[in-house]
Parts: structure tokens; C-alpha cells; sequence
């Protein structure tokens, strides 16, 4: 996502004009692009995406559970009172 958002901004100073970025080919401003996409390829391909949603998942699930066992513990310790 970092590279994408470079990526952009190269090419918004480069449209406009500004500074060195100007002055500096195509090919250049293309590169963080095309290193996007094959980023993006690759972790599609690999299963990267896929791990890391499936772990992103597992920990909501974790902290789901461990909301719901102080919730449970809290409303024992306050009966006893």
C-alpha cells in the first residue's frame, strides 16, 4: 500500500511540475506501479493475503472469547458480594 501511495504522488509532482520529479522519465514514475502490482501478484499467488486475513480472523476470534470470559467472571466476583 506504501508503494502504492508513492507511487501516486510521483505521479500527481510529475504532473504538475513539480520539483526534480518533473524533470525524471516515465519509466521512473511507472516503476513504484508496476512494483505494486506484482507485490499484489505475488501475495495473491503465494497465499500471503490469505494467511494474514485467516490470522487477523483468529485473533478477533481470541479476543472475542477472552471479552466474553471477563464479562462472565466479572458478573461471578459480583454476585458473591
Amino acid at each position: 500500500m506504501y508503494l502504492l501511495v508513492l507511487a501516486v504522488i510521483l505521479l500527481l509532482m510529475k504532473w504538475q511540475q513539480i520539483g526534480p520529479v518533473a524533470e525524471w522519465p516515465w519509466k521512473v514514475i511507472a516503476a513504484p506501479f508496476i512494483l505494486t502490482f506484482l507485490w499484489w501478484e505475488w501475495a495473491d499467488w503465494s497465499g500471503y493475503t490469505k494467511r494474514r486475513a485467516m490470522r487477523e480472523e483468529e485473533q478477533r476470534a481470541k479476543d472475542r472469547r477472552q471479552k466474553q470470559r471477563d464479562a462472565l467472571s466479572n458478573a461471578a466476583q459480583a454476585r458473591r458480594r
